[in-house]
C-alpha cells in the first residue's frame, strides 16, 4: 500500500514543475506588502516614530510625479534613499492620490519631496531588521507629438517667407596679411 501522507505536493513521476497559476498571487502579495509600508508611514505621520524605529525609503527619482529639488535630481538621476529618523517634518501620506510627501534637509538646505508610492522600490526599519523590496515599473516617457506637416494651398501662400541668413564674415575685423 502506498503512503499518501505528503498531501498536496507535486505528483510523483519525476516532473517537479508546478503548473502556471491563473491567479495573480505575485501581484496580490506585492499589494499586501505595500500596504504594510503604507500603514507604517501613516502611523509615523500621525504619531511620530516610536522608540528607536526609523525608516529607509528607496525610490526611483525618474518615476513620473516624483518632485524633488533639481540639484538632488541631478545627483540621483535614477534612485535615491532617504532616512526618516530624527530630522524630518510634515510627513504626509495621501493614500487616495498614492503620494507621500516629507520635508528633509540636504546639506543644510530644507526641501520638500513628493514621492508617488508606486515609485518606492524598498522600505526598511533597521531597528527591527525589517525590510521589503518592491517591483517598480517606470512607464516609458511618451514620445513627443510630431508637428503637423505644412499644408499646401492658399494658407501656404500667405505664410511669411523665411528670414534670410546673414553671414557674420562681413562684420569681422580683418587683419592685414603679414609681410616677410
Amino acid at each position: 500500500m502506498e503512503d499518501d501522507r505528503t498531501g498536496g505536493g507535486p505528483p510523483s513521476g519525476g516532473d517537479n514543475q508546478l503548473p502556471e497559476s491563473l491567479l495573480p498571487y505575485d501581484e496580490w502579495t506585492e499589494t499586501a506588502l505595500r500596504q504594510v509600508m503604507l500603514r507604517a508611514l501613516q502611523y509615523a505621520a500621525e504619531h511620530g516614530l516610536p522608540g528607536e524605529h526609523h525608516f529607509y525609503l528607496t525610490f526611483r527619482t525618474d518615476f513620473p510625479g516624483v518632485l524633488l529639488p533639481t540639484r538632488l535630481k541631478a545627483q540621483y538621476p535614477r534612485e535615491m534613499t532617504i532616512v526618516l529618523q530624527h530630522q524630518f517634518w510634515d510627513l504626509a501620506v495621501d493614500e487616495a492620490a498614492g503620494l507621500l510627501s516629507v520635508g528633509l534637509s540636504f546639506g543644510g538646505v530644507p526641501s520638500t519631496l513628493s514621492i508617488p508610492l508606486a515609485a518606492v522600490s524598498a522600505f526598511a526599519d533597521p531597528y527591527v531588521r525589517y525590510g521589503l523590496r518592491f517591483r517598480v515599473e517606470v512607464p516609458p516617457e511618451p514620445e513627443p507629438e510630431a508637428l503637423p506637416e505644412p499644408v499646401a494651398g492658399p494658407e501656404a501662400a500667405a505664410a511669411p517667407a523665411p528670414a534670410p541668413v546673414v553671414s557674420l564674415d562681413a562684420f569681422r575685423r580683418r587683419t592685414p596679411p603679414k609681410e616677410n
